[in-house]
């Protein structure tokens, strides 16, 4: 993205002023698990348009759940913010979230990326995407289901059952093939791992580029982050990491989500419900394409040359994103019977 055309998506932003909006309370306070420091663009553009100041105060989602737990109707949270869309569904389910009534929410974001009830939305999205070495795998893996396959015994690089992003991908191949099926799964890619589930999604990447692995599942914005900067043992051999977009042929890729939603106890819910209106507008949707390599949750907004490298996908749209935390407990017990790491 040009300047001339961020400045112009800002315009765009803050034309959206109302006398509704100077109206609200002068305060936001979001309880955030993102820890970009890119996103105060987004928390100071909203500031300007409204003259409401943020506050954010930031932590990983289950320690910011247990404090809105132990805050109660006094906790001053008026938005919550995660990561993935599993822990949005655990917030629900402890009566943690609000519905957002808002048909500007409703009309931007498509229903499989927000809740049935309307209590959150996916703000970004983030695909599971299957990586291969180029130099040693003809013909790479085109499902989730594939990775199973013999084919790929010994071969394959995998992050640990304790991941929400792990749990999230299960979860959903339970909510489409039914438990059983998804036991089988999880059998095959335990055994053909090429060894224990270790690090994060870059060092699923790393092991392609060290030849520890021909094959590895990750999140694609950790791919991309190889070519933008230079990332130590990834950037070095990205060249020969082939990509593919997963079930492309039947449901689609997985894809998890920056998701968010209004708190049950949020003091400032006219401020609560401007702020997440303006998550879905032209420029904090490009921002979160531009600035983190993530792909936007609302249809049709412009990519940046960066992040369109990877070309377009056809996201799972019949499996609701909702079923991620619905089906966690699951995915962890299956996890633990057949004994992935």
């Amino acid at each position: 993205m040009t300047p001339l055309t961020y400045m112009r998506g800002l315009g765009a932003a803050l034309a959206l002023t109302t006398a509704a909006t100077a109206a609200m309370a002068a305060e936001l306070n979001v309880y955030s698990s993102r820890h970009y420091d890119s996103d105060d663009v987004l928390y100071d553009a909203f500031t300007e348009q409204t003259g409401i100041t943020v506050n954010r105060i930031e932590g990983k989602a289950d320690e910011l759940m247990a404090r809105m737990e132990a805050e109660g109707d006094n906790s001053p949270a008026d938005v919550f913010i995660t990561v993935d869309a599993g822990r949005i569904v655990r917030a629900k389910e402890k009566g943690l979230l609000q519905p957002i009534d808002s048909d500007v929410v409703t009309a931007a974001i498509p229903a499989f990326l927000r809740d049935p009830d309307n209590q959150w939305f996916g703000v970004s999205q983030r695909v599971m995407m299957i990586y291969y070495a180029k130099d040693r795998v003809e013909t790479p893996p085109s499902t989730y289901e594939a990775l199973a396959d013999d084919a790929w015994k010994g071969k394959l690089c995998v992050r640990s059952s304790k991941n929400i992003y792990v749990q999230s991908l299960l979860a959903s191949i339970i909510e489409v093939q039914g438990e059983e099926a998804a036991r089988e799964w999880v059998a095959g890619v335990r055994a053909n791992m090429a060894r224990d589930p270790e690090g994060g999604d870059t060092d699923q990447l790393r092991g392609i580029v060290s030849g520890e692995c021909d094959v590895a599942i990750g999140n694609h914005y950790y791919f991309l982050r190889g070519f933008d900067e230079d990332v130590e043992g990834l950037t070095s051999g990205i060249d020969n990491i082939g990509w593919v977009w997963p079930n492309q042929n039947d449901r689609g890729a997985h894809t998890n989500l920056t998701a968010a939603g209004m708190t049950k106890s949020s003091p400032n819910p006219e401020s609560a419900r401007a702020f997440l209106e303006f998550l879905t507008s032209e420029f904090a949707q490009s921002h979160f394409a531009n600035q983190n390599n993530e792909y936007p949750a609302v249809p049709g907004v412009a990519l940046d040359e960066d992040t369109a490298r990877l070309g377009f996908f056809i996201p799972d749209s019949t499996t609701g994103t909702d079923s991620y935390g619905r089906n966690a407990a699951k995915a962890q017990a299956i996890f633990n019977e057949v004994g992935w790491p």
